[in-house]
Parts: C-alpha cells; sequence; structure tokens
C-alpha cells in the first residue's frame, strides 16, 4: 500500500532533503513541502495525505498548532512531529495536539522511513530518548490507586500497550485476542476517558498516571 507523505519544514536544505527521501522511497507518494503552515488545511484538501512530517519551530504558526487545528478538521491523518526539541513540555503538548509520533532532527534517513511506514501500520513511533522519557515518567509517577474511569483489567492492559507505542496488530498478540476486539476495547476506552484519539488517551494516561 502506498503511503502519501506532506511535509512541512521552514529549513529550506532540510525540507529538499525530506522530499527527495520521500520521493525515493517506492511505498511512498510525495504530496508537496512547504516552509510553513499557514495554508495547511486547504493543502490537505487537495493532497490528501496520509502521513505529515512536521516540524514545530515554524514562522506564524508552530508545528504543534498546526496539528491541534488539522486535527479538527482531518482526525485520521497521521501527524509525526520532527524536531530539535526534546523537553517534556514539547512532548507532551505535541501529544495533546494529535501528533502520532515524535522523532528527533538527527534521525537518519532509514529511522525517517521506517517511522512513516510504523505510523502507517497504526504505531506511534519516538526517538529512543523520547520513550525513555517517558518511561522515567511512569517510574517516578506511580499509578493512582483509584479508577475513577471504571476501567476493566483488559482496558487498561490495551491502554499501557498504547501508550507503549504497540500498533493494535501488537496489542492483539500482546493480549491474545483479535485486531477487531481491540478496536472494540479501544473506543471504549475512548469513552470512558472522554478523549477521540489514541494521542490523547495516551496523554491522559500519562498526566493522570492511569497505569
Amino acid at each position: 500500500m502506498i503511503t502519501k507523505v506532506a511535509v512541512y519544514e521552514d529549513n529550506d536544505a532540510l525540507r529538499k532533503s525530506l522530499s527527495h527521501l520521500i520521493m525515493g522511497t517506492e511505498s511512498m507518494e510525495f504530496c508537496g513541502a512547504w516552509p510553513d503552515c499557514s495554508t495547511i488545511l486547504e493543502n490537505c484538501s487537495t493532497c490528501t495525505p496520509d502521513v505529515i512530517v512536521m516540524d514545530i519551530d515554524m514562522p506564524g504558526m508552530t508545528g504543534i498548532e498546526a496539528t491541534a487545528l488539522l486535527k479538527t478538521k482531518y482526525p485520521d491523518i497521521n501527524v509525526l512531529i520532527f524536531t530539535v526539541f526534546e523537553d517534556r513540555d514539547k512532548v507532551f503538548n505535541a501529544l495533546c495536539a494529535g501528533a502520532t509520533g515524535y522523532l528527533l532532527k538527527k534521525a537518519n534517513a532509514v529511522q525517517i522511513i521506517e517511522a512513516i511506514a510504523e505510523l502507517q501500520r497504526g504505531g506511534s513511533p519516538m526517538t529512543g530518548e523520547i520513550a525513555r522519557m517517558v518511561l522515567q515518567f511512569f517510574s517516578k509517577s506511580p499509578a493512582k490507586n483509584n479508577n475513577e474511569y471504571s476501567l476493566s483489567t483488559r482496558e487498561l492492559d490495551i491502554l499501557r500497550c498504547i501508550v507503549n507505542g504497540d500498533s493494535y496488530k501488537m496489542v492483539a498478540d500482546s493480549c491474545s485476542i483479535s485486531i477487531g476486539t481491540v478496536r472494540t476495547h479501544i473506543n471504549n476506552i475512548y469513552k470512558k476517558l472522554h478523549v477521540n484519539s489514541k494521542s490523547e488517551a495516551v496523554v491522559k494516561a500519562m498526566k493522570e498516571r492511569l497505569i
């Protein structure tokens, strides 16, 4: 299956490099590249990408603000944050806005292509340092004893898998259930947590220490 990819990056050299990388990958279709997000909704209406590679620090609208705007109209588009920023606030804000992956710009070409492919498979790719930050957050912040959202044991297990960045197939294999059953559980988790996406569920689980 071909993955349609768009790029938002204000650095001319990097934007061109990412564009050539995507155009040279057989499994991907290049939808366009822009130096800012001022026309992101119009662009997505025209080219309908599956994945957007998104810088954070751009003129005008930031990548995090653009992601939040994009998700209001195109919730199914996956956003891969591609940035030099690795502080916890930026990570959490990006996830809250609806980003599905977070990659640091020191990633090489293979890692970028693999991250895009993983997003399309339903995963949540993160650079090692970012994943470690998430793990450290949990190790220093014990989960709440009360379960105010009435999540079942199975739902808590699946929520933990989601936070770990597992794809639906990985969750199904881990829990020995079908992908359809995984989807049903995840929909129930969304309803109980009052969220609308995987990234919102992850952020809520992290901030409220639900697992």
